[in-house]
């Protein structure tokens, strides 16, 4: 997938899928072990980072990018089930720790930045990417690679609703436009596909990134029992967390095909419950231009290196 003239490949890797800046997370050393197991060929996403220091429901060591817990309490994983439900919530030490970490700096294949805005009401997030952006402008020449800018409006653990987040992309889109990178909201399937096309139609907007996880509350209830066997969420003490996995598939490909007619021709990336090979054709043949697999590395690790191959015999023509 080419945007501005910059290739960031067919598979996408989901924001933070290994780390800030690729360099993963420790129970990656095992899987690494594994044969079907590599990053090759997944475009880095970064980890999704706020303006200030969040701390979030992850508490990270005294880096402040590393998690604390082997076993994170606001993760559950149902391997079984193909499932995981987080109520991370952003957790991380803000924009210009990262930066001058000087570790984005240093790459040097194209790879794409993650920033959600948290404040509590529309103006508070909107100057919060003011501020951002701001900090970008100065950084940005510093960088070796290209770089894009995935502008988050999609992640459930921190409080908003999606209708709240609809309102600010448009803002939020002729905000970053000063950067002259590639922009790229992401969004929930829980944002109708009509209002989609008016977003992904912005002349400020590059492609669109569909979907996170689904917030629990969202979730109805014979599908919180048939996955997790009760109604009330195992991370209800962190505010209920979000869905991902195998469920997410099925909403992501009926939402693509319903998309179509709305999508101006601009390209989709699409992540949601691609466990195996075959999913990429099924989101394919829905209409996206590429894969941005996920919940994969944590739930079945060893297909990473398939789901990668079959995007770029879809994709890569």
């Amino acid at each position: 997938m080419k945007l501005r003239g910059i290739e960031f490949g067919s598979c996408i890797g989901a924001s933070g899928l290994n780390g800030w800046f690729g360099e993963g997370y420790p129970y990656h050393k095992v899987l690494h072990l594994l044969p079907g197991f590599t990053f090759e060929g997944v475009t880095l996403t970064a980890k999704t980072t706020t303006l200030e220091s969040r701390e979030g429901n992850m508490p990270l060591r005294k880096d402040k990018i590393t998690p604390r817990e082997l076993k994170p309490a606001s993760i559950v994983v149902k391997p079984g089930a193909g499932v995981v439900l987080n109520a991370v919530g952003l957790s991380g030490p803000g924009l210009r720790y990262l930066l001058d970490l000087g570790e984005w700096q240093k790459l040097e294949k194209p790879f794409l930045l993650s920033f959600m805005s948290v404040g509590a009401t529309s103006a508070e997030r909107i100057e919060e990417l003011r501020q951002a952006v701001e900090i970008l402008k100065t950084e940005l020449p510093k960088f070796r690679a290209p770089v894009g800018l995935q502008l988050n409006f999609s992640c459930p653990n921190v409080g908003h609703a999606q209708a709240e987040m609809v309102q600010d992309i448009h803002e939020s889109l002729a905000i970053a436009s000063v950067l002259n990178i590639p922009l790229i909201p992401k969004i929930s399937v829980l944002i109708p596909p009509d209002k989609a096309g008016e977003i992904i139609r912005d002349p400020n907007c590059d492609a669109l990134a569909v979907s996170n996880t689904i917030a629990w509350s969202d979730l109805p209830e014979d599908v919180q029992k048939v996955f997790f066997r009760t109604t009330k969420s195992p991370l209800a003490r962190f505010g209920g967390g979000g869905i991902s996995g195998k469920y997410l598939l099925p909403l992501v490909e009926q939402w693509l095909y319903q998309f179509k007619k709305f999508s101006g021709g601009k390209p989709v990336i699409a992540g949601g419950g691609i466990m195996r090979a075959r999913d990429v054709d099924t989101l394919v043949a829905a209409g996206a231009n590429a894969v941005s697999p996920g919940s994969v590395v944590i739930l079945r690790p060893w297909k990473l290196k398939m789901i990668v191959a079959r995007a770029k015999k879809l994709l890569e023509k």
